[in-house]
């Protein structure tokens, strides 16, 4: 786990957003476990940086799992966050995913459609083919970028936002993500995390207005030294 700012990679920076390549293992923002959150290490970051005396605002406007890699974007005015939280909300912000998952889907671009319920308790969903009680339609499309002997990388994109839904659904399709124990992976990657990493992003800055596209490099791993 990251406990200071000296690893931090910055994709973006200006008075208003900070975008950050997020490691696996970082969380993004506090919770239970008590371990130090990656926007507390930002915040202290900025404070240095800019020689603040008093707190530094900043803004949490989306999360990533904790196991998971990629682009995270903070907010350092509350304007900014506003906006950006809206733009979320009415899904003016695109993300696209990379996922190495087990083994090679039959189809080389598909569009998957299910029912999600996240169970609290387990901090798990769990995918059904129709509506039940709780649930929530979850809509995402992939792409097949490469094939290795055992794996295979995808593109992902998701209509939807629900809890855990690219590794539930890609499972439900029997290609769960590499090290992902949790959604049916057999076998945890070295470092503990998943092989899932949040790897573009493009929007509108909520101030400038200006087109805002980042790509985040992948983990320095050797799963991903093999998908150029």
């Amino acid at each position: 786990m990251r406990t200071t700012k000296d690893s931090l990679q910055i994709l973006f920076e200006d008075n208003h957003i900070i975008i950050i390549n997020k490691r696996c293992g970082d969380i993004t923002q506090g919770d239970k476990t008590g371990d130090t959150p990656l926007n507390e290490i930002v915040k202290q970051f900025l404070k240095e940086k800019y020689n603040k005396p008093g707190n530094v605002f900043l803004g949490t406007a989306h999360r990533l799992d904790r196991p998971t890699s990629g682009i995270v974007i903070y907010a350092k005015t509350s304007k900014a966050l506003e906006r950006i939280n809206k733009m979320f909300r009415d899904k003016k912000i695109i993300k696209t995913y990379w996922a190495i998952v087990k083994g090679h889907p039959k189809k080389h671009k598909n569009s998957l459609t299910n029912f999600i319920k996240k169970k609290p308790q387990l901090n798990k969903s769990f995918v059904y083919e129709k509506e039940i009680n709780g649930s929530k339609q979850a809509i995402l499309h992939y792409k097949l970028l490469k094939k290795l002997q055992n794996y295979s990388l995808l593109e992902v994109n998701l209509e939807t936002g629900r809890h855990h839904q690219i590794r539930v659904q890609l499972s439900n399709i029997k290609h769960p993500i590499k090290g992902d124990l949790k959604y049916g992976d057999k076998r945890s990657n070295k470092n503990g995390g998943i092989s899932l990493h949040a790897r573009k992003i493009e929007f509108t800055h909520p101030v400038s207005k200006e087109l805002i596209k980042i790509v985040a490099p992948t983990p320095k791993e050797t799963i991903w030294e093999e998908y150029p």
